[in-house]
This record gives C-alpha cells, structure tokens and sequence, in this order.
C-alpha cells in the first residue's frame, strides 16, 4: 500500500470519528433542551420564562453550528471516498450501494421527475373567524403521503420536511409538527416518482385529493414536473435499543 494510500484511509478514519462525535453532540443538546426546557407542572415566572427561551435560542444556535460542521465533515468524507473508490472497482460499486441506502433512508439530498402538490385552507369570510381546516384534519396529509407510497413515489417531503421512516406527522396546538417541526398551511407536497402514475392515482375520483377538494373544501392542485429537488432529512437519528445482527 503506497504511502498516500495510507495517508487517505488515515484522514478518512479520522473524518468518520469527527462526524460521529458531533452528531453525539447534536443528539446530546436535543435531550440536556428536553430535560432543562420543561417545568414539573404549575405556572412558571416571567424571569423563568425569559432565560428557558434564551438558553433555547442558545442550544439552537449551537445545534445549527454543530450541523454546519457536521455538514462540512460529511463533504470531507466524500471526498476521501472518492479518492478511494477511483483506484479500486470494488469500492466504487460498495459506493454506489451506500448511496442508495441514504437514498432510501432519506439522508441525502434527491432530485428527479415528479409532482408538486399545493393544499391550503378555503378562502376567510371577511369578519369571521375560522380555525384551518387542514390543521385540524391533519390525518389527510398521512393519507397522502400513503397514497404517493403506493404510487412508486421514491421520495416525498412536505414543506420541506423529507418524509422517512421515522417522520412523525402529529398535531400540536395550532400547528403540525413534521419531524418535530412546527409547520403551517399553506402546505407543498413534492413527491419524486413517475409524474403520470403519481398524478393519476392521485387525482382519481373520489381520491384523497378528490376528498380534499369536496369535502373539505380545500383549495388543491397537482403540476407534474421535470425536476423536483428533495432536501435530506436534517435530524439525527438514534438507536437506543435496536442492534444489529451479526
């Protein structure tokens, strides 16, 4: 093995360590706001009030600076991958192989052919109040996304909250919560898949869109479109129980 071989797989190793580490630091922040951010019941004081919304403002600031760094060393790691996999057949089609499990897994950024779903409340009367319908009959999104499932869609995100398999879509107050995001109509489904079977199924009489328009009185619409772009799933995902079997 050459001497720059040796040295690749070094920083490669070392890059693997960092990103590691600092997506610990990132889930270890998520829990200490947990912890610190709740009160055992009763009122809290304005002055209590004020320095849990501070250190809250803290903790993001740090968990964005931590992302940002974890971000630059993912793109390190690449790189010795590259390097690496361009001298060894092997390692390239291993590569490639990740690559499809991130696909899969929803941690990396996609692009591709698809639909561009647009849902949003029915129009206000002047003078009246009126809560959002879509909000409070949030269980027509899970259907949704469902149904893109079923149609061979390969990649969804809803206001740009990638949709894996740990995504949860709950209400929470007057918003919903996507991947522990609060989130507000109006709301852009962007699913990546095949355009014509995607809207087809879809738009299908007495469909989930059908429903939507009908019977809630949603304001819906569905373009196809050449090139949809998904973002990665941006939180860290942890395994506090499940092991794998060797």
């Amino acid at each position: 093995m050459t001497d720059n071989k040796k040295r690749r797989i070094s920083g490669f190793v070392l890059v693997f360590i960092l990103t590691m580490a600092i997506g610990f630091l990132i889930v270890l922040q998520i829990k200490t706001t947990a912890q610190t951010g709740s009160y055992a019941g009763g009122m809290i004081s304005l002055a209590q009030a004020q320095a849990s919304v501070a250190e809250l403002n803290q903790v993001k600031e740090e968990k964005e600076s931590l992302l940002k760094e974890l971000n630059e060393l993912e793109a390190k790691v690449k790189e010795y991958e590259s390097e690496a996999t361009n001298e060894d057949t092997v390692l390239q089609e291993k590569q490639q192989e990740i690559e499809r499990y991130k696909m899969a897994a929803g941690v990396t950024d996609v692009t591709g052919k698809g639909v561009v779903v647009k849902i949003d409340d029915p129009e206000v009367q002047p003078g009246v109040a009126q809560d959002s319908v879509i909000t409070y009959n949030y269980e027509l999104l899970l259907v949704l996304v469902n149904k893109i499932r079923e149609a061979g869609g390969e990649a969804i995100s809803i206001n740009d909250q990638r949709i894996t398999a740990y995504t949860e879509i709950s209400l929470a107050g007057n918003n919903i919560n996507i991947n522990g995001v609060p989130t507000a109509p109006p709301y852009e489904v962007k699913a990546i898949g095949n355009p014509s079977t995607l809207e087809s199924t879809l738009s299908i009489r007495y469909g989930i869109l059908y429903s939507m328009q009908n019977e809630y009185g949603l304001k819906v619409t569905l373009t196809q479109e050449e090139k949809v772009d998904i973002p990665r799933y941006s939180g860290v995902i942890t395994f506090d129980y499940a092991e794998t079997v060797e």
